[in-house]
């Protein structure tokens, strides 16, 4: 399996995208919901990567840049027929050390705060993310938990 830069240009990874928005709509109420469209990820402050095992796509994940030294997690979402085989770990070890390369000092995020994000939230977690209170443009809500980790 190979991680590379995205320019959302595939199919698979679009489709991978649409599939995260759907999957999101009957967590929350909509002002809740903070996953990045096609346009959002499109931006300039956001870099994406898609892991591929050969021509079929496992997961993708995305940074947004939020200062010099602050990047934000985007988008992680792994393909279900790569559930549980360790692909999100890969992709969000493979973004740390993409932030670190880059001279970022932090790397923060936003998730649901419902069971539904009970495996996220263990990932991050594990990975050595500790909750925090809103960031960048955030507010705090019942629906998201933020976590935050600091990159030596």
């Amino acid at each position: 399996m190979d991680i590379k830069p995205d320019n959302l240009n595939s199919p698979q990874v679009i489709a991978l995208i649409h599939e995260h928005l759907a999957a999101m709509e009957p967590t929350a109420p909509s002002e809740s919901r903070h996953a990045l469209d096609l346009s959002g990820l499109r931006g300039p402050d956001i870099s994406v990567w898609a892991l591929w095992d050969d021509d079929t796509l496992a997961g993708i994940g995305a940074l947004k840049r939020l200062s010099a030294d602050h990047v934000e997690i985007k988008s992680m979402k792994t393909a279900q027929p790569y559930l549980r085989q360790g692909v999100a770990a890969r992709i969000l070890t493979h973004i740390i050390h993409e932030a670190k390369q880059a001279g970022y000092k932090q790397v923060s995020l936003e998730t649901g705060s419902m069971v539904f994000f009970e495996p996220a939230r263990k990932l991050y977690a594990n990975f050595g993310f500790g909750e925090c209170g809103p960031f960048g443009g955030y507010v705090d809500d019942p629906n998201s938990l933020f976590m935050t980790k600091a990159l030596a």
